[in-house]
């Protein structure tokens, strides 16, 4: 038995991460499967397109024998929280063996050696020099490593999926981590690309596709092309939030707004002036906008508004593991984990509630969270779905 994880978004899930998972297998002799995914809203700052569990299942069809929610603060984290986060959970299982990332280069190496490299810039004069002066955190790192080190190391920050990467090495080096990491090279499309090639297309562009009505069935799983019609009859999507978005930073106060994840240098008092004058989401983007805060960055931090996720709540660390779904194999990684004590994993959402005041706090987030999620189908969703959706079992 050789358990690998896989920390994902699948959103959708595509070929290119079929791929990953039976390349994952084929090189490395993974026998099990381990997927830790995002819930309904995703890192880049936006809803699911699809609902966690549909996208769970699809998983499971697909080569993945047990799927782990990774809770929302995180999801809607930074790179570096949505890293840790995901290795927390991992290591707490005391089970994995190996964790496969995809990136852009394929080189475990150069990827570690890059690692090496930010840990060391991030503590740099120059770096916070420049944070000082307004560049954003990933334009001030370059900048800073182009200093010390060889255009490979820079060049190898310049690819989403090797980045992510990256902060995956990180938290495994900050926790002293046993889990061995390895890397699949990105087959096919490119990390955000408007262009398919061999059968592959970007997440961004089927989602795109989907939101379209536009034909995707050439790009995904056969399994998963039942999924198409999504929850609720439509996919998510995050322009019928705009209402409620505007609502609620027009009704917050200025300090209120400071409290959520990521807010510093007086960006409480820009969100609150642009929401007054903005009349949608593209307009309130626009106005926000300053060089020292990436787009991906402003959607988390107005996402985190609506969805009132504070700092507080984004420093803090994975209380319980939650099982979305699992096969037979799925059960077996379960019999060989050894959670650390007081780390409950279960399916029920209302039995994790019950173990401690911290494992509640963090539910009930999950809980208020998707109840605004059902909000952004074509036709609402009822809340409570959290607690009586069954995991899925197949």
């Amino acid at each position: 038995m050789k358990t690998a994880a896989i920390i994902c978004e699948y959103n959708p899930f595509h070929n290119g991460h079929k791929y990953h998972i039976e390349r994952t297998k084929a090189e490395y002799g993974a026998t099990h499967i381990i997927a830790v995914m995002s819930g309904n809203f995703t890192q880049r700052g936006d809803v699911a397109i699809f609902d966690k569990f549909s996208r769970a299942r699809t998983a499971l069809e697909n080569g993945v024998d047990l799927v782990l929610e990774l809770p929302v603060a995180v999801s809607l984290g930074s790179a570096e929280q949505f890293a840790a986060g995901a290795i927390n959970i991992l290591n707490s299982l005391n089970c994995v063996d190996l964790l496969s990332f995809g990136s852009e280069s394929g080189d475990i190496d150069l990827l570690q050696e890059t690692a090496g490299a930010v840990m060391f810039a991030a503590e740099t004069d120059e770096f916070f020099g420049m944070m000082r002066r307004g560049l954003t955190y990933p334009a001030a790192l370059s900048k800073t490593i182009e200093k010390y080190y060889e255009d490979e190391i820079t060049e190898a920050l310049l690819s989403p999926n090797n980045t992510l990467g990256v902060e995956y090495l990180r938290a495994l080096a900050n926790t002293g981590s046993f889990i061995e990491p390895v890397t699949i090279k990105r087959f096919g499309a490119e990390h955000d690309a408007d262009e398919t090639e061999n059968n592959t297309a970007s997440a961004s562009l089927l989602r795109k596709m989907i939101l379209n009505n536009e034909n995707v069935s050439n790009f995904i799983p056969i399994e998963n092309r039942a999924e198409n019609s999504a929850t609720g009859g439509s996919p998510a999507c995050i322009t019928r939030l705009e209402t409620a978005i505007l609502y609620k930073l027009r009704s917050m106060s200025a300090d209120e707004i400071s409290k959520s994840p990521g807010v510093l240098h007086g960006l409480e008092n820009r969100i609150k002036k642009s929401a007054r004058a903005a009349r949608n989401l593209q307009e309130l983007m626009v106005l926000i906008k300053t060089k020292r805060y990436t787009l991906a960055r402003l959607r988390r931090i107005i996402l985190c508004c609506l969805l009132e996720i504070t700092k507080t709540d984004a420093k803090t660390p994975p209380q319980y593991i939650r099982i979305l779904g699992m096969n037979k194999k799925g059960g077996e990684i379960l019999s060989k984990a050894k959670p650390k004590e007081g780390f409950p994993i279960d399916a029920s959402l209302a039995a994790l509630m019950k173990h401690s005041a911290a494992c509640k706090k963090q539910a009930l987030l999950e809980l208020h969270c998707s109840d605004i999620y059902a909000l952004s189908f074509e036709k609402f969703l009822p809340c409570g779905l959290e607690l009586t959706t069954k995991p899925i079992i197949i």
